[in-house]
């Protein structure tokens, strides 16, 4: 080896030396500030908790006390129609775009669904409230869930898209070869085997819509009131959040950073889920 080798092989070490401490140190910061942001959330609102805030709906204003049960159920309830309403509609869609990649339907769907996960949210409230809001002239709960089930599509579609082609396409032909029809295979064979991508964009679409606020203003809009009529107004964790925080009150201040910690705390259980399915249902092939 000349010296012109060892002086090329000493500069590629240097090199891949500070590449690595440059992603090492990035990736530090990135997680540092997640932390500092959940510490200071959890020190905030972990003191807020009490049995109060799941027990008892809010107090009028200026009385001390209350909780947040109306928004709790409320956001269940906008969440689980939302995730009724998108799944099936998300995995269909990213079941025929795995099928029939090229053509030209197939790539303006796909096309149509990148533009979709770049809309503002807000920009989908006020679709929605122009669509079925204003018509009917009543702001409700079901209405919110329509405009979260649109923001949930995406990643629903994208995540079954992409675990149906990593299948290998013998496990199909397989099924076919022994004289199982379409839909039977579609259903018994690459479905199964691409269940923990395909659930995992499920979670992380219900996990996509738990903090929206901004749709739900033109929506849901709010109710102070325990309710559960899909058809009437109902409040949810982030708009009491949104209320909460920018009011004067100090008690409210306080339910807020509560309320804070429930959805955060919601948000982290719907990850480790994805992470724990991920590991249980993962298919080598």
């Amino acid at each position: 080896m000349t010296p012109y080798d060892i002086q090329g092989l000493q500069g590629r070490r240097v090199k891949d030396r500070i590449f690595t401490s440059l992603v090492w140190g990035l990736t530090f910061s990135c997680l540092a500030v997640v932390f500092i942001i959940l510490f200071y959330i959890f020190e905030k609102g972990i003191g807020s908790l009490n049995w109060a805030i799941f027990s008892q709906n809010p107090k009028p204003v200026g009385e001390n006390g209350g909780g947040m049960l109306n928004a709790i159920v409320g956001s269940l309830m906008v969440v689980s129609i939302a995730a009724i309403l998108a799944i099936p509609v998300g995995v269909s869609v990213g079941i025929y775009l795995a099928e029939n990649r090229g053509r030209k339907l197939s790539d303006r769907i796909a096309l149509a669904v990148d533009v979709l996960q770049g809309i503002p949210s807000i920009v989908i409230g006020i679709v929605i409230y122009v669509w079925i809001v204003k018509p009917t002239g009543k702001f409700s709960s079901y209405s919110g869930s329509i405009a979260l089930a649109i923001m949930m599509l995406p990643p629903i579609i994208k995540n079954t898209e992409e675990t149906l082609i990593l299948i290998p396409t013998t496990l199909k032909e397989a099924s076919l070869a022994l004289g199982a029809s379409y839909f039977r295979t579609t259903m018994k064979v690459m479905l199964p085997a691409g269940i923990g991508g395909i659930f995992s964009g499920c979670i992380i679409g219900i996990a996509r819509i738990a903090g929206e606020v901004a749709p739900l203003l033109f929506t849901a809009f709010g109710n102070p009131a325990l309710n559960f009529n899909i058809l009437k107004p109902v409040d949810t964790i982030p708009k009491v959040i949104f209320t909460y925080a920018s009011s004067p009150y100090d008690d409210w201040h306080r339910i807020a950073w509560g309320g804070s910690v429930i959805l955060v705390s919601f948000i982290i259980l719907l990850n480790t889920i994805i992470k724990i399915f991920e590991s249980r249902w993962k298919v080598q092939f």
